[in-house]
C-alpha cells in the first residue's frame, strides 16, 4: 500500500514593525518615510505585513539599542500587546 503524505504550509503572515531614525544634520523626516517605504515593500515581497512604523529624531543613534531608552521600551510594549514576531 502506498503510504500518502500532504505538504502543509503555514500561511500565516509575519508581522512586523519598522524603526528608523532621523538622525540631525543627515536626513529628514521625508527621506527617512522613503527608506520606511521601501523596507515596507522588501518585507511585504517578503511575506510580512507591516503594522506599525517607530520613528525617533536623535543626535546619533545608541550603541546599545539604536534607538533610546523611551522609545524602545514604546516599541516593546507594542510588540508584546499585538503578538509582533519581526522588527525591521
Amino acid at each position: 500500500m502506498i503510504k500518502k503524505s500532504h505538504d502543509t504550509q503555514d500561511l500565516s503572515v509575519e508581522r512586523a514593525v519598522l524603526v528608523g531614525l532621523i538622525i540631525k544634520g543627515e536626513q529628514d523626516e521625508e527621506q527617512l518615510q522613503e527608506y520606511l517605504d521601501e523596507l515596507a515593500f522588501l518585507a511585504e515581497t517578503a511575506g510580512a505585513e507591516t503594522v506599525k512604523r517607530f520613528t525617533q529624531k536623535v543626535g546619533h543613534p545608541d550603541r546599545k539599542t539604536f534607538v533610546g531608552k523611551g522609545k524602545l521600551e514604546e516599541i516593546r510594549t507594542f510588540i508584546k500587546e499585538n503578538e509582533v514576531g519581526l522588527v525591521i
